[in-house]
């Protein structure tokens, strides 16, 4: 009996109309990255192209985690990771659900750039890193669009949780 009291109550948090604008941000930030990376994919693959001072389009394949951290061609080591990721994002959407609209927003943000990435990671066994920031010599880690938006979802996140009061 529990379980299905749990269950009625965790599709009353799923169908609840202030989650359809939230879930609507994850689609568009999945939506964007896929787009992204698939017109990366398709006309850049093998060639860099600079954009200014600062930013090049060049494609790597990415297996490791964010920013390339924990790269490794041992494949158990990989599925370990890309399970716990998957993991990490359910945890994520639940804690989404039971959340507060501004909580929402910033699960949102997250879960739509790592999904993206999860998704690539079981299409393509990487994650299709292109935007290559740098000043001069110095370049800092190429990082794709679902990078930025869970940056910017754990920055806002870190930032409410100091100096936001519940």
């Amino acid at each position: 009996m529990n379980f299905l009291n749990y269950f009625k109550e965790s599709k009353n948090l799923f169908f609840k109309k202030e989650n359809f604008l939230h879930l609507a941000i994850i689609f568009i930030i999945f939506f964007l990255d896929r787009i992204s990376k698939i017109g990366i994919i398709n006309n850049f693959s093998n060639t860099s192209i600079y954009i200014n001072d600062f930013i090049n389009l060049n494609l790597i394949w990415n297996i490791g985690v964010g920013f390339g951290f924990f790269s490794t061609e041992l494949s158990f080591f990989y599925n370990f990771m890309t399970l716990l990721i998957a993991t990490i994002i359910t945890i994520l959407l639940i804690i989404f659900f039971k959340s507060n609209k501004f909580d929402k927003l910033i699960y949102a943000i997250i879960i739509g750039g790592a999904l993206g990435n999860l998704c690539d990671r079981l299409v393509y066994k990487a994650v299709p890193d292109f935007i290559d920031l740098h000043y001069n010599n110095f370049h800092w880690f190429t990082f794709n669009v679902a990078d930025i938006f869970i940056s910017i979802g754990i920055i806002i996140f870190i930032i409410r949780s100091f100096f936001i009061k519940n």
